[in-house]
């Protein structure tokens, strides 16, 4: 498998990361366990999480797929140092936003807990927080890289002026910068990241990891309906991509997947590949086929004629 270079990270990671977010939610244990057995052996190696998953499940109180990712871990084959792990702070688990250096440094250790690990490989600021400035959450990061609980750190949902401000901040306070973002990006949801964001991820050699890969879902090509959302726990988040702009870019997936073979969710997470700035995309799985074929997608090719009818299909 071809490994890339997680921008400054020193890190490599596989061209295709594992989604934490199901697990506990709409993967149990079980088939959680089989799913990160059968990534791993198909020579992938990063598994993306956060602290807040899956809390929005009743009954869960967040940490879960944590919980559950330590536990593989615990018992799992693979050496720890074959995998790399990246989870993020700063969701509301109950104290509301935020990127407190206290906050961080108790958080910190609640995810090496949960994890049943002695460091985290990426540590990602979850979402922005304006009430506390940068100099404080990075101080804190600085803290945890000192004493080798975190090896790199990054943030999602950063655009391009705030992760800057982020930067100007390290630069002027000796502090580490962040070298890794998570954006939302796929063929439907584009214009938060392309332009500004990805030139300013290129021009400063950031690993660009991105979620939302497949809307949700959506771009699997199973959700062309509403009645095909009806009962699915997706339901919620999948509704919004129904309408002319979607039904246009499941028409282009169609048609690439007629000429080679491939599904729409392996197309749509090999046009992730192609595209500027980006590492490697995040998706998750529930099953063992799903899985398969997000594996397929980390080798396939598409044709500059396949990326244009894509590109201006989510145009």
């Amino acid at each position: 498998m071809e490994m890339r270079r997680l921008g400054k990270t020193g890190l490599s990671v596989a061209p295709i990361v594992i989604g934490g977010n199901v697990f506990g939610w709409t993967a149990d244990e079980k088939t959680s366990f089989a799913i990160l057995d059968a990534f791993f052996d198909a020579g992938l190696n990063t598994i993306d999480t956060a602290d807040v998953y899956s809390s929005w499940v009743p009954g869960n109180k967040g940490g879960d797929s944590e919980e559950i990712i330590g536990r593989w871990l615990s018992q799992a084959k693979v050496s720890r140092d074959k995998a790399v792990i990246v989870t993020k702070v700063g969701s509301d688990m109950g104290q509301g936003k935020t990127l407190k250096e206290t906050y961080i440094l108790k958080a910190v250790e609640d995810s090496l807990r949960r994890l049943q690990t002695d460091y985290i490989d990426v540590y990602l600021s979850h979402w922005p927080d304006e009430d506390t400035p940068h100099e404080e959450t990075l101080g804190a990061f600085a803290k945890l890289k000192q004493q080798g609980k975190i090896r790199a750190i990054g943030c999602s949902n950063y655009d391009a002026k705030l992760l800057q401000a982020s930067f100007d901040a390290a630069e002027k306070a000796g502090l580490p910068r962040y070298d890794v973002l998570q954006p939302e990006y796929n063929l439907y949801e584009r214009s938060s990241f392309e332009g500004p964001l990805a030139d300013l991820c290129v021009k400063e050699d950031i690993g660009v990891i991105t979620y939302f890969s497949l809307a949700a879902g959506f771009l699997t090509g199973k959700y062309r309906s509403k009645s095909d959302m009806q009962g699915r726990a997706r339901e919620g988040r999948v509704s919004k991509y129904l309408d002319d702009k979607g039904l246009r870019i499941l028409a282009a997936l169609d048609s690439v997947s007629a000429e080679t073979g491939a599904k729409p969710a392996e197309i749509s997470l090999a046009w992730l590949l192609r595209k500027k700035g980006v590492t490697a995309p995040i998706a998750s799985a529930t099953s063992l086929s799903q899985l398969e074929s997000l594996a397929k997608s980390a080798t396939l090719a598409l044709s500059d004629d396949a990326m244009a009818l894509l590109d201006e299909a989510g145009a």
